[in-house]
C-alpha cells in the first residue's frame, strides 16, 4: 500500500505553550519502497514517524495508507488498527520469551500451524532459525535487532516504521545490518519508513530520502537527486561535506575562487546582481600539484582510504577536500587544488538583515 501525507502538522501543546514539531509535511511512499527521514536532532523526524504510527494526534492535514485514512479531520485510528509494524532503537524484546516466542507474539490470534510456519519463515529470513530457542540476553546486539525486525514483519504489516534501529550498535555492525535490512525488506516486498541521523545509512537503505529541519520536510526525493540537486540551501549544506563559496556569473559560467565552472543547463541560476553562492563539496575539490590555485591545509582527518582536508585559500576562502590517504601532507602545508564539479549547485547569496 502507498503511504501518503498531505499537509501534516503536529503540535505539542504541553511544551511551553506549544511547539510545532511538524509543519505542513507532504510525501508519497510507493508500495514496496523504503523511505528514510534524516535531519539534525530535534528536527521532527521521530515526531512525524510517531504520527504515522498513531502514537501522536496530528493537528492538520491527513495521513493515508492505501485507501484508508489513518489520520485526518475528525479521524484518528489507534495504532493497533493501522496495520503498521514498529521497530525501535532499544529492540524492546521480551526478556523472558525465547526468540521464536518473541517473533510469534503478534500472531497469537492465528491458528497454531500458521503461527509456526510464519515464525519459521521470519527466522529464516533474518538468518536466526538456529537460535529459535535462545533468550534475548543470549544474543548479540545485531542478532537482537534481527529478532525485533522479524517480530515486526511477522504479522505482515502494510507499513513498517523503524526509529533509529541501529543507533546503539557499533559502526561496522551498523553498516553490515543496513545492507542486510534493505535486502530483507526487498525480499519481503515491504513498504518501510526509516528514521536515522546517519547520512551514509540513509543513502545505503533508502529508495527515497527526506531531509527535515525545524519541523519542515525540505526535500523528499531519490537519494541521487537529494545529493546532486538539493532543493534548498539547508539540504545542500546538510548533506555531505561541503562549503559555500562566492561566485560571479559570466554568461552560463561561474567565476569561482577555483576558476571557471561551466553551469549545468538543468540547474536554474538565481536572478540578481550576478553574485551567487556555489556549493563545493569535498569530492568537487581535487588535489593537483600542477594546479595554479594553492591552498593551505588547516586541519585534516584520517578516514582510512582518504584524508578529509580543511583548506584555506590565499583570499581566506575555506574549502574541504577528500584526498587519497597516500597524499599525506602536513597541516600548514600549501598544496595545489582544482575544481572538478559534475553538478553545479548554486543559491542566492544571503543578504544581511537591515536594522530597523
Amino acid at each position: 500500500m502507498d503511504l501518503r501525507l498531505e499537509g501534516v502538522g503536529l503540535r505539542y501543546p504541553q511544551r511551553g505553550g506549544g511547539v510545532l514539531a511538524v509543519r505542513d509535511a507532504h510525501l508519497l511512499l510507493r508500495q514496496g519502497e523504503i523511505g528514510v527521514l534524516i535531519g539534525p536532532s530535534g528536527c521532527g523526524k521521530t515526531s512525524l514517524l510517531r504520527a504515522i504510527a498513531g502514537l501522536e494526534r496530528i493537528d492538520s492535514g491527513c495521513i493515508q495508507l492505501g485507501e484508508r485514512l489513518l489520520s485526518g479531520p475528525g479521524v484518528h485510528l489507534p495504532p493497533e488498527e493501522r496495520q503498521v509494524g514498529l521497530v525501535f532503537q532499544d529492540f524492546a524484546l521480551f526478556p523472558h520469551l525465547s526468540v521464536q516466542e518473541n517473533v510469534g507474539f503478534g500472531l497469537r490470534r492465528h491458528p497454531t500451524a500458521q503461527q509456526r510456519e510464519r515464525v519459521e519463515r521470519m527466522l529464516q529470513l533474518v538468518g536466526l532459525d538456529h537460535a529459535a530457542k535462545r533468550l534475548p540476553h543470549q544474543l548479540s546486539g545485531g542478532q537482537q535487532q534481527r529478532v525485533a525486525l522479524a517480530r515486526a514483519l511477522a504479522p505482515a504489516p502494510a507499513l513498517l516504521l523503524l526509529d533509529e534501529p541501529f543507533s546503539s550498535l557499533d559502526v561496522d555492525l551498523r553498516e553490515a545490518l543496513s545492507q542486510e535490512l534493505r535486502g530483507i525488506l526487498k525480499q519481503e516486498g515491504s513498504t518501510a519508513l526509516f528514521v536515522t541521523h546517519d547520512q551514509a545509512e540513509a543513502f545505503a537503505i533508502g529508495d527515497r530520502v527526506g531531509v527535515m529541519q525545524q519541523g519542515r520536510l525540505d526535500q523528499w526525493d531519490d537519494a541521487y537527486t537529494v545529493y546532486h540537486r538539493p532543493a534548498t540551501r539547508f539540504v545542500a549544506g546538510f548533506i555531505g561535506h561541503g562549503v559555500f563559496a562566492t561566485a560571479h556569473l559570466e554568461g552560463r559560467q561561474l567565476r569561482t575562487p577555483l576558476g571557471l565552472l561551466e553551469h549545468a543547463t538543468d540547474c536554474p541560476l538565481p536572478q540578481g546582481d550576478g553574485t551567487v553562492d556555489v556549493l563545493l563539496r569535498a569530492d568537487d575539490v581535487v588535489h593537483d600539484d600542477a594546479a595554479p590555485v594553492k591552498a593551505c591545509i588547516e586541519a585534516k582527518v584520517f578516514r582510512g582510504a582518504e584524508f578529509l582536508y580543511r583548506l584555506r585559500l590565499a583570499d581566506g576562502t575555506l574549502l574541504v577536500a577528500s584526498v587519497p590517504s597516500h597524499h599525506d601532507h602536513a597541516v600548514g602545508e600549501w598544496i595545489g587544488i582544482r575544481a572538478q564539479v559534475d553538478h553545479v549547485v548554486t543559491f542566492a547569496t544571503p543578504r544581511p538583515a537591515v536594522a530597523s
